[in-house]
């Protein structure tokens, strides 16, 4: 195939088998979010470039190397959604929910676009779920936040644990601000030059670094510099999740990546995983709303996850629809197969039919592929009133009544409904 034709990189084709997965796992989330109380939501896939810009914060890697921007015909600067939680942040201004009964729960699922190194289980335009809970400054909603990420992944399957800290809030983390730039400073030599344009831009993320790991480990501890609201913040967290028999670590070095971040940071990861253990990130975000628009104080906390990434710690065999499905093979013209075929699909059965005019040992061929039973429709017996049915598994054939064929596929194969 010709260069020119082929996908972007960092994109994928999603086709019928991965689709059926992420559509297994889109329900799962669906389902335990709405367990929660809360309400999907879905923002355009662009944005006017400020809500990203000033939401999330310039000196971070989504603004300054990774977003998709572009100026429309009319002069407006806009950015491919690169994250969730600004551009709900705008939802949230713009529909004036702080009139809402409080605090607002809502859940999204959808793509996003970061122009970043591809990788396993990360794509430049990738799907991403999540949920933000706007309005509550108290502990129990961070919490809450992290109960609802820990409840999704041990549905499927996992045994999640959670990485927590505090970056601390506009009382402390200026005296902590100014003791890691020191702290720094007196390395800068040895800093990566990603890290040496952190340092000036914005410091918290040099413990966010990869490179620079043997100077993270004797960098000044935030908890040594928590006000007495942020480290009471923090223990009402972590003595809730232990409530909730949450397995949880405090890690000093964790920050996150985006300038919004206030108090509560979390991770979920499973351990099993190794060095790629981390499948869901979020934290607190007091005052982002205030950032794209919003009057006084709205504090936030919420987490995203990568879909394809979750899906991609998973058996082959998740999300697969393994019900038996009904195969209709046609004998004369093909009329009473297709239009039996569309009968059992009205029943809410997966149905087969041939369409491709093929002979009748060719159909078996192809159902064998594909279906559990096959029913033969035309011929003698489809004449006198009676359907063939063969049971593939077993190779036995029993003849059933035209008007009990639905119901005696229904008690054999089992309903195909969403």
């Amino acid at each position: 195939m010709q260069e020119q034709y082929r996908r972007p990189r960092g994109t994928q084709d999603v086709l019928p088998e991965a689709s059926e997965r992420l559509e297994a796992l889109r329900r799962l989330t669906r389902g335990v979010t709405a367990r929660y109380g809360y309400g999907e939501i879905q923002t355009p896939v662009f944005e006017q470039t400020a809500v990203f810009v000033d939401g999330v914060g310039e000196g971070t890697d989504i603004v300054q190397h990774e977003r998709y921007t572009f100026t429309d015909a009319g002069g407006v600067s806009l950015t491919l959604r690169p994250e969730g939680t600004a551009a709900v942040a705008r939802a949230y201004v713009e529909h004036n929910m702080a009139t809402w009964p409080q605090p607002v729960r809502l859940y999204y699922w959808q793509p996003m676009f970061r122009r970043e190194r591809p990788q396993a289980g990360r794509f430049r335009q990738h799907t991403q779920y999540g949920i933000e809970l706007v309005g509550s400054e108290h502990f129990s909603a961070d919490a809450e936040v992290i109960a609802v990420g820990v409840r999704i992944l041990a549905e499927v399957g996992k045994a999640p644990q959670v990485l927590v800290n505090s970056m601390g809030d506009e009382v402390c983390r200026p005296r902590y601000r100014e003791a890691l730039v020191s702290y720094y400073t007196d390395h800068f030599e040895a800093l990566c030059e990603d890290c040496q344009a952190r340092l000036r831009i914005n410091p918290l993320r040099l413990l966010d670094c990869k490179r620079d790991v043997g100077l993270k480990a004797g960098a000044p501890d935030i908890a040594d510099y928590w006000c007495e609201a942020c480290r009471a913040h923090f223990d009402g967290v972590t003595a809730l999740l232990g409530a909730m028999d949450v397995r949880w670590t405090r890690d000093s070095g964790l920050v996150r990546g985006l300038d919004y971040y206030h108090r509560t940071v979390f991770e979920i990861q499973d351990p099993a995983l190794g060095a790629q253990s981390t499948l869901i990130g979020g934290g607190r975000y007091d005052g982002l709303a205030n950032r794209v628009g919003a009057a006084g104080r709205t504090p936030g906390v919420g987490f995203g996850a990568g879909a394809e990434r979750l899906l991609l710690t998973l058996p082959p065999e998740y999300g697969q629809n393994r019900r038996p499905r009904v195969f209709v093979a046609r004998v004369g013209d093909g009329q009473d197969a297709f239009l039996c075929a569309e009968q059992i699909r009205r029943a809410g059965l997966a149905a087969d039919v041939d369409v491709m005019g093929r002979s009748l040992k060719a159909q078996m061929k192809d159902a064998a592929r594909r279906a559990a039973w096959v029913v033969i429709a035309g011929g003698r017996e489809w004449a006198e009133g009676r359907a063939p049915v063969r049971d593939l598994a077993s190779g036995s054939t029993e003849e059933v009544a035209l008007g009990d064929l639905v119901g005696y596929l229904a008690e054999r194969v089992g309903a195909d409904r969403p």
